[in-house]
């Protein structure tokens, strides 16, 4: 029963760490999912260890909703570069992977400014704050996924 988990347990990581670069999986959660039932199976680590992940993961989702809307406030932008931002990631990742998920928000961000009625200098300067945004968020999600990735990995080899 102890390897099943294990095994459930790793693709929890591995999906979690996907997720963190697609908007469409909470990435972090189902990470943290991984170590959770790795808890289970195995008790690798301290109580402490696994509440200052959880105040991480929760911290990380609240900033999720923050960080690409106020790097496009930030810029200038306006909701449309927000949602277009997302929609050109998800576009970009499955349509022109890898270089998709550089341009895709970008272009997505900038489309959707024109569309709101932003002239095409605005919608660039609100596209790069959406974008911004978007990147640092990923990034941010990555690491904390890496991270607790790395514990699994440490953990169970």
């Amino acid at each position: 029963m102890e390897t099943i988990l294990i095994i459930i347990s790793a693709l929890l990581i591995i999906a979690g760490f996907i997720g963190s670069f697609l908007p469409v999986l909470p990435g972090t959660p189902v990470t943290y999912g991984g170590l959770l039932i790795l808890q289970v199976a195995a008790q690798p680590f301290p109580t402490t260890f696994m509440i200052v992940w959880a105040l991480i993961v929760v911290s990380i989702m609240i900033l999720d909703n923050v960080i690409p809307a106020y790097g496009t406030k930030k810029f200038g932008g306006s909701a449309y570069g927000v949602w277009g931002s997302i929609l050109g990631l998800v576009i970009g990742i499955f349509f022109f992977p890898p270089l998709g998920m550089i341009v895709g928000p970008l272009a997505g961000a900038f489309v959707g400014e024109l569309i709101g009625g932003k002239t095409s200098d605005r919608a660039f300067r609100s596209a790069l704050g959406s974008f911004a945004g978007l990147f640092v968020n990923m990034v941010m999600k990555v690491i904390a996924s890496g991270v607790m990735g790395y514990y699994f990995v440490v953990n169970v080899f």
